[in-house]
């Protein structure tokens, strides 16, 4: 035990704190049992450590981090290992990366239950197994999903502003006092293209090649998170791969899932659920026609990020495709995002936006509104696309 404490100690001081993430002041701390959600690469450990940082002494012992890649709870039950801590006047178990522990849900239950004075946070995939949907954890725990940054927290961690969030309704019907609050502290668009670059996933702040790091973590996310919890045989795994390569060159279009099948050498069937796994995994987006939605087909498929679409693409990608993501990513959180019925145009909480650039010489629809990219500010009513940014 003593070890951990350690390990604990060790973390926490070259834990980063200063800019803490959104999330944190939305998580009700109090609740005995907390999930935090989120894929790979997006944070979850850091966060976890700012927490530990910001709400005990790295000397406590009533708080403490572990994490489940540890061998030691191979031939340690971590219900054992809880009890323990308890023994010692812990009061709040934090569990990193709880999903590599086999039958882990059970585990967190069972300590639930046997130590009443203990909190347990716990941080884990974004992909699940269909029945994991009926566990007891789901009524004891409050969840959370921790998202990589938007375009708004990216400048915060990059000028230590602290600039606020906007809702959807401020962003299309009160564009210019918005963009003029935001304005006046820093130019957005000038860190636009760094973001759709590198700027989702919060590594990109390390030393290291960015692009690689984030492959690597492509291909975890697959190799794991897809196929060990979802429970695919290793052989399929060139077909996932294949597939969301497949999905990436030709997201500008409707996704022909015979042609997909066919290229892949599967059913039809497993193609959709091979993309439900990829969605769940935070790689794609699927978005269907206003009052559609799975087992159709979806009328469009994104990727989830552009960072994404940088690193799964050889050439440079198409100027569009970029903002269409961006956009997508910037919005889908708390909103429903369809489809509109021509191309570059997204209903959105039922308004209909139009993503296209600033050049683009379009007819005025009174039932649409225009996300501009290529502009810092808005004009003729249209909206700069780097606002939607702010929304989270």
């Amino acid at each position: 035990m003593d070890n951990f404490f350690h390990r604990h100690a060790y973390l926490i001081e070259h834990t980063d704190a200063s800019v803490p993430r959104v999330l944190m002041n939305e998580i009700d701390w109090s609740h005995r049992l907390i999930g935090i959600k989120g894929p790979r690469g997006v944070g979850k450990t850091s966060f976890l450590l700012q927490y530990i940082k910001l709400h005990f002494n790295p000397q406590s012992e009533r708080c403490l981090y572990i994490s489940m890649s540890s061998f030691y709870f191979q031939g340690c039950s971590l219900v054992k290992f809880a009890g323990e801590f308890v023994k010692r006047g812990g009061r709040v178990l934090v569990i990193d990366q709880i999903y590599k522990q086999e039958g882990w849900r059970d585990m967190i239950c069972e300590c639930y239950h046997t130590y009443p004075q203990l909190n347990i946070i716990y941080s884990t995939t974004t992909v699940e197994q269909a029945e994991a949907k009926d566990h007891e954890i789901n009524t004891l725990s409050k969840c959370y999903f921790l998202h990589g940054f938007s375009l708004r927290e990216y400048i915060n961690q990059q000028t230590h502003e602290n600039l606020p969030r906007v809702t959807l309704e401020e962003v299309l019907f009160n564009t210019e006092q918005v963009q003029k609050n935001i304005l006046m502290k820093v130019r957005p668009w000038i860190y636009l293209q760094n973001y759709l670059h590198h700027g989702y996933y919060p590594f990109y702040q390390e030393s290291y090649n960015f692009t690689e790091r984030l492959l690597k973590n492509l291909n975890a996310m697959i190799e794991i998170d897809i196929l060990f919890i979802k429970q695919i045989d290793i052989k399929y795994l060139t077909r996932l791969k294949q597939l969301l390569y497949l999905l990436t060159v030709n997201q500008n279009n409707s996704p022909n899932v015979s042609y997909l099948a066919k290229e892949i050498q599967t059913s039809r069937a497993t193609v959709m659920n091979y993309m439900n796994s990829l969605e769940d995994a935070r790689l794609i987006h699927q978005i269907y026609k206003s009052g559609a939605n799975g087992p159709k087909k979806p009328a469009r498929i994104l990727l989830h990020n552009t960072n994404l679409l940088y690193a799964l693409l050889n050439d440079t990608p198409r100027e569009q495709d970029i903002m269409e993501t961006f956009f997508t990513n910037s919005v889908w959180r708390h909103h429903t995002v369809e489809s509109g019925q021509k191309p570059g145009i997204f209903i959105v909480n039922n308004h209909k936006i139009c993503v296209c650039n600033k050049t683009d010489k379009r007819r005025k629809d009174n039932d649409l509104l225009y996300a501009r990219y290529n502009c810092e500010v808005s004009h003729n009513g249209d909206i700069p696309i780097w606002l939607f940014g702010f929304i989270f």
